[in-house]
């Protein structure tokens, strides 16, 4: 699987080589505040966290969140964590695709799913905000559904009345230690995202 994935960053090349097209806005979704730090609703910012550790990339507190950046294969990756808190995730998302000039095409939203397994991935070029809250207000600021997302599963083992705690709850045991796979996998994605384009994406990693 790595290995072609690798002979896939190799042999693809993109039709625009504009700068422009060369930078991608990759924007993990979740809350600030330590309390918040390990919650399921934050694996936006857990997989952005993962990518810039292993690739050796610092966040920077900036403008409405923090921001770090890593170049791969002569692409640029903006990682972006708002720090509107999730209800107001688009401010962020609206302001960094202006400033940077980034298409709306080169965005990637990165998020959790209560309908997902956990650990599954489904990612999207478009679609409803499925009741999850950050992606209903980015829908709402840039006035589109079209943009690409990456939604990590994290199940919806809980008992009625109880999602709220559920989603702002600890990871149990069992998916802390099946998490770094999960978190491999998905810097992967968003390398493949940039390089590999978002067809290709999706044919390579949907229902891993």
């Amino acid at each position: 699987m790595i290995k072609w994935i690798k002979k896939l960053f190799l042999s693809t090349k993109t039709e625009d080589n504009t700068p422009e097209m060369k930078k991608f806005l990759i924007v993990g979704l979740g809350n600030i505040g330590a309390e918040y730090t390990n919650t399921r609703h934050n694996i936006g910012f857990k997989i952005v966290d993962f990518l810039a550790r292993k690739e050796g990339v610092s966040f920077e507190t900036v403008k409405l969140g923090a921001l770090a950046e890593y170049k791969f294969k002569g692409r640029t990756f903006l990682l972006l964590k708002p720090n509107t808190y999730m209800n107001l995730s688009g401010k962020a998302v609206q302001y960094w695709m202006e400033k940077e000039k980034i298409a709306l095409e080169n965005i990637f939203i990165i998020t959790d799913d209560l309908n997902l397994s956990f650990g599954s991935i489904r990612i999207r070029p478009k679609g409803s905000d499925g009741g999850h809250n950050g992606l209903k207000n980015i829908n709402l600021v840039l006035n589109t559904q079209n943009y690409a997302r990456f939604r990590f599963g994290i199940s919806d083992e809980f008992k009625k009345g109880k999602q709220v705690d559920y989603v702002l709850g600890d990871w149990d045991d069992a998916e802390k230690a099946a998490l770094p796979e999960r978190l491999e996998m998905a810097s992967e994605i968003i390398k493949s995202f940039g390089t590999a384009g978002l067809e290709n994406t999706m044919t390579a990693f949907n229902g891993k």
